[in-house]
């Protein structure tokens, strides 16, 4: 048999597997040991999508319009989020009965901060932080603990955030 071919797969079980149909599952497991909660089908998305906002910004020094919808990706496969539909309004998405709103902080913001209408229909805020090495992160906070304003926008800074470790 061919060495390139034993690199690539191995005979396991009456059938060929490549190995990266390996490292693929090792991946989910780690996503579901990290985060139980994960919608495992959205992940090869949420990838393929960060990696092509990052490539696109190697190869051009500009970003794609796609942060949004990476961080609520971020959230879905987390947390659990069940997203509403494109535009829907109120919240992005649900976490069991509360309404979730998504916001992301993208990885040219001069600062790591987000502005949340305070008339917005949500339970939970989650925030979602894309740096400049385009790795993700997020943090979640019940708007009960959100400072009072009477201003339309809250300003929420991400080092004001709590960790949850």
């Amino acid at each position: 048999m061919d060495a390139d071919i034993l690199n690539q797969a191995f005979y396991d079980d009456g059938e060929w597997v490549s190995w990266s149909d390996v490292e693929e599952q090792l991946q989910y497991q780690e996503w579901r040991a990290k985060y139980p909660n994960a919608i495992r089908s959205l992940i090869p998305y949420f990838e393929e999508l960060l990696s092509l906002a990052e490539s696109y910004h190697l190869e051009t020094g500009r970003h794609l319009s796609v942060y949004g919808d990476i961080g609520e990706l971020f959230g879905a496969i987390t947390y659990g989020i069940r997203l509403n539909k494109n535009y829907a309004q109120g919240a992005d998405g649900r976490l069991g009965n509360d309404h979730v709103e998504i916001k992301t902080i993208t990885p040219f913001k001069s600062k790591d901060e987000v502005f949340v209408k305070v008339s917005g229909n949500f339970s939970k805020l989650l925030v979602v932080k894309i740096n400049a090495d385009f790795e993700v992160s997020s943090r979640m906070i019940d708007r009960s603990k959100l400072p009072k304003t009477a201003k339309p926008l809250l300003r929420i800074r991400w080092s004001d955030l709590p960790r949850i470790e």
